[in-house]
């Protein structure tokens, strides 16, 4: 089941927010948490709250667990623009870009969590799986590699 919550008109570049957002997508929730809790940023902070949020909506409207959650989507959408004049030299004006943003976040219980230690298992399957693969069959794939070249080469001539 999916889960979201949203911060609008947040007071920041959509520019700015997306490298946090980017860091954390999917991730589980307390990694996610442990990102943006210890990163310098100013939209660090506002994701934080955004993502705090969308575990008490899962915990409070969907009844989900927090440690199966996982950070779909972090989306960051512009805002409306705040238009303000600078005076310049010469009488002049130039115009002052406020920018805003829409930080939406998306978690979901569907995303298998997949740790470090199992990613390890994984890749020492697949490693003994091929092992055994050149074992079995690899003599019969490098006499076939050795003709095809061979081949290539009367072709040439």
């Amino acid at each position: 089941m999916e889960v979201q919550a949203t911060y609008k008109y947040a007071k920041i570049s959509p520019f700015k927010a997306r490298e946090v957002t980017r860091e954390i997508q999917g991730l589980p929730v307390s990694a996610a948490l442990d990102v943006v809790a210890y990163s310098p940023k100013k939209a660090a902070a506002l994701v934080n709250k955004t993502l705090k949020s969308a575990v008490a909506n899962a915990e409070n409207n969907a009844n989900l667990k927090v440690d199966g959650l996982v950070v779909k989507e972090a989306i960051v959408g512009e805002g409306p623009t705040m238009k303000r004049m600078m005076a310049r030299a010469r009488g002049s004006g130039s115009r002052i870009l406020k920018r805003s943003s829409h930080i939406r976040i998306v978690l979901t219980d569907e995303i298998k969590i997949e740790t470090r230690e199992q990613r390890k298992a994984a890749q020492k399957r697949a490693k003994k799986k091929a092992a055994a693969d050149t074992k079995t069959g690899g003599e019969a794939a490098n006499t076939n590699a050795e003709k095809s070249v061979k081949r290539a080469k009367k072709e040439k001539k």
